[in-house]
């Protein structure tokens, strides 16, 4: 019984822990894409949703009403498409 209290409290403080630095790796994804897009002459003043298609290639929604595809090409270059 006490081994199985000691695993739910580990369990509980892993996920304590994980939460908040996987809302952190999404902000960090979201101002990247946004530098992205702003470097490539784009507009986006503000991500409002990132979809994750495929390793490199996304999906954005910004808040003026911009829409992206974001991903690298075969030649391995970024390559920003308005949709």
């Amino acid at each position: 019984m006490k081994q199985r209290v000691y695993v739910l409290m580990l369990a509980a403080m892993a996920v304590a822990v994980v939460a908040p630095v996987r809302g952190a790796d999404d902000a960090s994804i979201g101002s990247d894409l946004k530098a992205t897009i702003v470097l490539q002459g784009q507009s986006c003043d503000q991500i409002v949703s990132s979809k994750r298609n495929a390793d490199s290639d996304y999906s954005v929604s910004c808040k003026d009403g911009n829409r992206y595809h974001v991903y690298v090409n075969a030649q391995g270059r970024v390559v920003v498409e308005k949709q």
